[in-house]
Formats: structure tokens, C-alpha cells, sequence
């Protein structure tokens, strides 16, 4: 579907990724916060069997969540949980990482020392505790069971992250519009669009995105690679998401329901940028002005009133215009394209 805008496309894209559990460089970043997140309760709980033999000292208490520590260095490392703060960075790849621990770990995978050898397949890893995840692959263990649902898993910070779906838990807030995330990285992803950054780049044309995820369904563009089919009329795409749109306008199916006013969409993203309509959230502010808007494309419009960019141009009269529709309009009535 080449008529859906480029926004909201990054509107839709991370949530389907998590869902497929698709091997993107998000779920490795998500699955190494995990990590460092279960090292870090590894040490505070270590840290807590000491504070019972040791009376006297005077508890620190994290303001955030109400822990507390007998030492402020570990309240300080245990802040980097709230904060996101990474000090410790590899200069050979540039990945940060919350305990210097970890980030001595992290440094023997470059220099591929991996001692840690599983005896029933032979894949060797770099730490013991990533080898003793992975022989729960091997032996079906999933010690961590949720308390809401039958659901089980093989790590402690996997557990906790899925609770979070029984108990509408969104510990991570935008400060710019208040949207809370069940996911740091969805918080990150989210920030771009307030920015606007785009830090990932096409090779082939120069087209930024704001993840590999996103450049990696771009790159069909090149390859011409479109395999995904319309069973109705056979149309072929280079999504799969977008196929699966585009199949609803033969069934006629719109799922997606405004519970303020009835209004039906084939799109989920569509539906959440509708009822802002109704709730008043304009989420992308100007950054030179104090106007506020629903869509990041309103936004990205509006800011060429300020900055006088006219990306659209009619290469005939050499003529520019903020607007595409202007260009349209004009197009039709220019003499020199005739």
C-alpha cells in the first residue's frame, strides 16, 4: 500500500516486530537490558542477605521504588535501573551497558573468548550464566511461572516484563507528552519521533529511518523483492503487514472500533491517531513555535512554515512548494509541462 504515509508506518512497525519476535537488533538490545537487569537483582539480592547481619548501618532507600540498600554506591548502581544510565561503553562497538560487570563480559566477545561450552550441542558462549539459560533449551526448565495466567519462562526478567500485560505496569514515561511504554526500547523508539531523528541510513539512496528494523523492509524497494501475494486479486507486496491491509479492502473488514463514536478502521494506528480526536492529546509540539499536533506529518508540515524548506519541486518552471498537493495543483495549470 504506497499510499500509506511513511509516519505511520513508524507509528506501526514495533509493535507487530515484537509480537512476530522477529530477530531484530531491538529484541538483542531488549534481551541484554534483560540481562543486566537480572545481574543487577542477582547483586541487590546478595546485598539484602548481607543487611540482615548487619544492623547498624543505616538504610538507603531509593526514592523511585521504595528499595533499600545499606550502602549508597549500591543505591547509586541500583538508580541506573530508573535513570537507563549506561557508564560503562565499548569503544570497540559503542554499546553501553549499567554494571562494569557486564561490560567486562560484553569486551570477551570481541576478543571471542567463549570457555563456556554446552555439552549437548557444543555452542560455546562467553559467561556461565548465558550458558546456563541456553541448556534450558535443551531440558525444557522454565522455573518462572506467572502468577496471573499458566504462562512460564526460563528467565526472571522475562517473567517480569510479561506481568506487566496482567497489570497494565508502564514504568517508562515520555517527558515531552506523558505516554507511558511497557518497554524501555519502546520509550527509546518513541523519542525519535519527538525529535525526529532518523539515525539509520540507506547506502543505496540515502533514506533515513529510525531503525534497522524499518531499513531492512525498506531495502525491498532496491531488490525489488515483493513476496507477499493478494489471495483476492493478486497483487504483491513488499510487507507482509501491508498485504494484509490491502486484503481488507476486498473483505471489507474494519476491526479496529472507536468506542467514542463508532468509527471503524482496518488499521490499529489508525484508530489510536482517530481518538485523539476525542481525548485532545496532540502529542508532536513545534519546536519554534507552541502549536501542538495529532500526526508527527502535521508537525513536520507545519515546521516549513518556519524553516521555508520547499521539498517539492516542478522541474519544468523551477518552481518549489511546502506542500505536495500544492505541486499537484500546480502541475495541472503550469504551461512549461504541457
Amino acid at each position: 500500500m504506497e499510499f500509506i504515509k511513511e509516519e505511520i508506518e513508524d507509528m506501526s512497525d514495533a509493535e507487530p516486530s515484537r509480537i512476530k519476535h522477529e530477530d531484530t537488533e531491538e529484541q538483542t538490545d531488549r534481551m541484554e537490558m534483560k540481562e543486566q537487569r537480572q545481574e543487577l537483582n542477582e547483586v541487590e539480592e546478595k546485598h539484602d542477605f548481607k543487611t540482615q547481619r548487619t544492623k547498624a548501618k543505616k538504610l538507603q532507600t531509593c526514592s523511585q521504588c521504595g528499595k533499600s540498600f545499606s550502602h549508597i554506591g549500591n543505591l547509586e548502581r541500583h538508580m541506573r535501573i530508573h535513570t537507563g544510565e549506561k557508564p560503562y561503553r565499548c569503544t570497540q562497538c559503542g554499546k553501553s551497558f549499567t554494571l562494569l560487570d557486564t561490560y567486562k563480559q560484553h569486551q570477551r566477545t570481541h576478543d571471542e573468548v567463549k570457555d563456556h561450552v554446552c555439552l549437548d550441542c557444543g555452542k560455546s558462549f562467553a559467561t556461565g550464566i548465558r550458558l546456563k539459560l541456553h541448556k534450558r533449551i535443551h531440558t525444557g526448565e522454565k522455573p518462572h511461572k506467572c502468577s496471573y495466567c499458566d504462562k512460564s519462562f526460563t528467565q526472571a526478567g522475562t517473567l517480569k516484563i510479561h506481568e506487566r500485560v496482567h497489570t497494565g505496569e508502564k514504568p517508562y514515561h515520555c517527558t515531552q507528552c506523558g505516554e507511558s511504554f511497557r518497554y524501555k526500547i519502546d520509550l527509546n523508539y518513541h523519542l525519535l519521533i519527538h525529535s525526529g531523528e532518523k539515525p539509520i541510513t540507506c547506502d543505496q539512496c540515502g533514506t533515513d529511518f529510525k531503525s534497522s528494523s524499518l531499513l531492512k523492509k525498506h531495502m525491498k524497494i532496491h531488490t525489488n523483492e515483493r513476496p507477499y501475494a493478494c489471495s483476492f486479486c493478486g497483487e504483491t507486496f513488499a510487507r507482509v503487514d501491508h498485504c494484509k491491509v490491502h486484503q481488507k479492502i476486498h473483505t471489507g473488514v474494519r476491526d479496529h472500533v472507536c468506542c467514542e463514536c463508532g468509527k471503524r478502521f482496518t488499521r490499529a494506528d489508525h484508530l489510536k491517531t482517530h481518538q485523539r480526536i476525542h481525548t485532545g492529546e496532540k502529542p508532536y509540539k513545534c519546536s519554534y513555535c507552541d502549536k501542538r499536533f495529532i500526526q508527527a506529518g502535521d508537525l513536520k508540515e507545519h515546521e516549513r512554515v518556519h524553516t521555508g524548506e520547499k521539498p517539492y519541486y516542478c522541474p519544468p518552471c523551477e518552481k518549489s512548494f511546502r506542500h505536495l498537493k500544492s505541486l499537484k495543483k500546480h502541475m495541472k495549470k503550469c504551461k512549461s509541462s504541457q
